[in-house]
Order: C-alpha cells, then structure tokens, then sequence
C-alpha cells in the first residue's frame, strides 16, 4: 500500500509550499484583501477562521485533493452509518449515533440501535427523577444530597468538562444535588470528599467501560469502606448507594451493584467519545435532561453537516486539514488550546485525551510502521490566565506552535445595572485580549514597522518574531447546543487527520500496556523480599520505597 507522503497530492502540496509559501509570513498574505471573507467558514453556532493561518486558497484545495486521494468522503460514510472503523478490535466507532434523535434510525446487525441508546436514556431520566426529587434515599432513609462521578480519562474528563462549562444552566431542583468529581488513583480525591460529604446522602457513579478498570474500582472500593463505617449492611449500602455504568453487567453484578441501578454502555463506544451516553448522568444531573438532549442536538447537527457538506465547505474537514498542513509541512508539533472564557478551562484536558489518545500512533492500519508525523503534542490553559504563563515561549521561544483560540461572541446580557455593565466591560477585554494575542503573534514586531525596522532588532530583547499561525473559533454564545458542536467538531476534526494519516484513531494499545506493567510492579512492591526483577532504576526506586515504609 502505498504511504499518503509517497502520492502526486502530497507532492503537490509539498512543492505549494517551497514555490509559494516557504519564503512568505502570515502577514504578508493579507495583501489579499478577502483573506478574511476567503478563509474563514460558518456553520450555525460556529465561526472558524484560518486567515492566521499560514496558507492561502490554493492550499486548501490542493488539501481537499489529498482528502480525495483517501476517499475521505467514504471514510466518513463508514463512520457515521456503523462499518467497522476501529480495525484492531474489529468493531464500530458509534458515538455519533449517542446524539441521534429520538426518530433517526441507525441499523447495526439488523438491529436498531437507536432504540436501545433511547431506552438507556430513559432509565437515565428515571433515576434523576428519582434523584432531583427526593424519593432516592441513603441508608438512614435521609435523601441523596450528592452524586460523585467515579471515572477516569473519558469517563472523568468530558462530564466534568460540561458540567463545568454550563455551571450557569443547573437546575435549581425540590430536592437540591449537587456533583463532585474523582479520578486520581492515590485517593487523594476520593479523600477530600469523604471529609465534606454526609455518607447518608451521597450517591456514587462508577464509570468503567470494562468494570476493571483499577483507577476506578480502587476509589470505588475506598468509597464503599467509607459508607460502611457508618452503614455495616453491605446489601444496603451496595443498592442504595451506587450506581454503575458499564458495558460489563456481569462485572456490575459480582461487585455489587443493583440490577435496576445499572446503566448500559456498548463496546462500539470509546471512553473518550462517551459523555454523549449515559456516561452523562452527572451532566443531565446537573443542567436537566432538557439541556443534556441540547447539548446531543448540537452535535447530532454537527455530525449532519460533517456527513453531507462538501469537502470544500465542510467544517471539521477543513480544520482538520489545516492540522495536517501545520504537522506533516510545515513542521509543527506542538498545539496550544487557548479558551477565551473560564467556563472552558477544562476544554484544553479533554483534548489532550481525545486528540492523543485518538491519533498518538505509528503505524497505519495495516501496521506499516510510518514515516511522517502525527499527532502534535497538545496542552492549554484559559487564555488570559496563559498571557501571565507560558505566553512568553509563544511570542518569543524558539519553536513554533499552532494555537487555537476560542471565544463566545456574547457572554452577558445587554447592561442595564451598574453591575452588568462591569461584567460586559469584562468581556469586551477579554475578546479585545483574545483577538490582539493571536493578531501578535502572526505579526510580532511587524506591528511597530511604522516605527522602526524589526530587522534591526532581531537581536534585541524585545523583538518578537511572529508568523506563528492560528485559527479563531468563535462561538455565538456558550450554551447546551453550540457546546455540543464545539465538541463535535473536535472530535471529527481527530476523525479526518486520522484518515490523512492511514492510522485507527479508537484503540489505544499504549493505554495497556502501561496498565499491564503495573500488576506485576504491585506484586513486587507488596512483596516482603528485595526486588531485583526489573532494570536497575526500577529494582532501586521500588527498594526505597520498601525501606522507607
């Protein structure tokens, strides 16, 4: 098979760059009046601009050429109607069919699968109501208070992320919960919320897509030890205390949680795309299940337009694309997720997971070891917060760095008191800061050219080197559905630089191995003899362990 690198569109595309562009910064490229109107793309609650961006027109089509040479609209296709994109486990890539409406119909081995997704989220429903209005009861007959989602990775990092994000839309229930959080394997979370909760009226999540997972179970186990402090009828605490989300019902069952308090997962749904499931219980606890149906419909229209738009005006395509030009041309390996708002500030974690995770490979398919780059290294903050920290190695550092930029157009509602007119005041600067950030570093110190020649100081301190390229994702504002897109487009975006790439984007070999390793490491370090199994920097670090315990 031959490799993308090796096709006439990749070469195409490489000599594009070192005629028309190699010698050219970004700002030059906006001699060109309509580069703003030619390079930035609307769909619905979404503008995406790449005139920061160091490419022009051409690039983007002879891109979408080289999306023809993959059949990337078939690929899409595969996805979205259930083939078996996930080749080393021989299964489906489904979650888009987690948002479908509750009339769509999707068939998977001659079932619909729409309607048992529909099923589990009724159940779901259920339970909050059971929940939010005070009829779930703990151990001493007192109403649940607080739910504490027990996950890690996807299970932890996207209902956090949402719950996070749309703080402002929790419902104000008869019966008030709140939802808490816990993922570290030390305990150090779980720990914390023992010392502030009311063992009689908190609730716990387990999330495991297998019910092995040991980070999960460890805090499941610490949190089921806590309640029975106060409560010693394990069948009790077990029912009454515990809700379970899983693919694995037997593995549900022996641990001890009710059949009627499991929620079902299915194999063709990966950690890091689940939220949209029932994985999303603490979500729809917090906003209500009118929100968390919003925030699917926003990624169900999302999931439309990425199936039927043209390449040319396709959102996710094109910005994924655009990631390929950065990563495999241009040579850049490092990507900066800069949220212009704090309700995103756990925005840049989970697209640490879903890119890495997803597209962190060096094989393709056909496990032809690969001889051009994929996955750039990813990491962000909230943008204002990052000005004050790692802003410096962008403006001023010696690599290069791709960033994306994210801001709601609007944030409060038009001033009428004193107060609101602070609050508006704060957003103007905050998108003031926002659009000057990314303008300096696509200009650096061309921006003082009127004053001075940037030439004659590039030896200076204070000279800013620019040409460092962005993209600008604008939301119209920051609600349920226009979230649910944002999230959507990211995650097809990972779909379509994965498809460039020839790699499978949903297993995550290297996740195991590292969980394999552990058990026998456990075994060693529980052990009372000296360790001298492993390399020397292990058998050392484990030996001190053991002598300082």
């Amino acid at each position: 098979m031959t490799m993308i690198n090796n096709t006439p569109q990749w070469q195409s595309l490489q000599s594009h760059l070192d005629l028309d562009l190699v010698e050219k910064n970004i700002a030059e490229l906006f001699h060109n009046k309509q580069r703003f109107e030619d390079l930035s793309f609307e769909f619905e609650q979404l503008l995406l601009d790449f005139s920061k961006q160091k490419l022009t027109k051409d690039t983007l089509k002879k891109l979408i050429q080289l999306a023809h040479a993959v059949e990337l609209p078939s690929q899409i296709h595969n996805l979205l109607t259930g083939k078996l994109v996930n080749t080393t486990e021989n299964r489906p890539a489904l979650h888009s069919a987690l948002r479908m409406q509750e009339s769509e119909t999707l068939i998977l081995a001659g079932e619909n699968i729409n309607q048992n997704i529909q099923t589990e989220l009724k159940i779901m429903q259920a339970m909050i109501e059971r929940i939010t209005q005070g009829h779930w009861r703990g151990f001493s007959g007192k109403p649940i208070t607080d739910i504490v989602n027990l996950g890690v990775g996807g299970s932890d990092l996207g209902p956090l992320l949402v719950c996070e994000a749309l703080d402002e839309f929790k419902v104000n229930y008869a019966n008030p919960v709140s939802v808490h959080f816990a993922s570290t394997m030390d305990g150090s979370q779980v720990s914390s919320l023992f010392e502030k909760l009311n063992p009689e009226t908190t609730l716990f999540v387990l999330v495991s897509k297998s019910f092995t997972t040991i980070d999960t179970l460890s805090n499941a186990a610490s949190a089921k030890a806590w309640l029975m402090n106060h409560c010693q009828d394990e069948r009790i605490i077990n029912k009454q205390h515990f809700i379970g989300i899983s693919t694995n019902e037997k593995k549900m069952a022996e641990w001890g949680i009710h059949r009627d308090h499991q929620l079902k997962l299915w194999d063709w749904v990966g950690g890091r795309f689940s939220l949209w499931s029932t994985v999303g219980l603490t979500i729809a606890l917090k906003i209500g299940m009118g929100n968390f149906r919003q925030l699917l419909d926003g990624a169900n229209a999302l999931d439309k337009h990425f199936g039927q738009a043209e390449l040319s005006n396709n959102l996710p395509v094109l910005f994924g694309l655009v990631g390929i030009w950065n990563a495999n041309f241009l040579g850049i390996s490092a990507q900066a997720i800069l949220p212009y708002d704090a309700r995103l500030k756990y925005f840049p974690s989970y697209l640490t997971q879903l890119e890495m995770e997803s597209n962190g490979k060096s094989v393709t398919h056909a496990a032809e070891k690969i001889e051009y780059d994929t996955c750039p290294v990813l990491w962000g903050e909230v943008g204002p917060n990052a000005q004050h920290a790692f802003y410096q190695l962008l403006h001023q550092g010696t690599r290069k760095v791709a960033c994306d930029f994210i801001a709601p157009v609007k944030r409060f509602a038009i001033a009428e008191s004193e107060h609101d007119k602070a609050l508006q005041e704060q957003h103007a600067l905050t998108l003031a800061n926002c659009f000057a950030q990314s303008r300096a570093l696509m200009l650096g110190s061309q921006i003082e050219s009127s004053q001075c020649e940037p030439s004659k100081f590039e030896s200076s301190h204070q000279f800013y080197p620019g040409n460092q390229p962005s993209t600008t994702i604008l939301l119209k504002e920051l609600n349920p559905f226009s979230l649910g897109q944002l999230i959507a487009l990211y995650e097809h975006k990972v779909f379509v630089m994965a498809a460039i790439w020839g790699i499978n984007p949903f297993d995550q070999w290297g996740v195991e191995l590292g969980k394999v390793m552990a058990k026998e490491t456990l075994t060693a370090i529980k052990s009372e003899t000296e360790i001298n199994q492993f390399d020397g920097s292990t058998n050392g670090l484990m030996n001190y362990v053991k002598q300082q315990a």
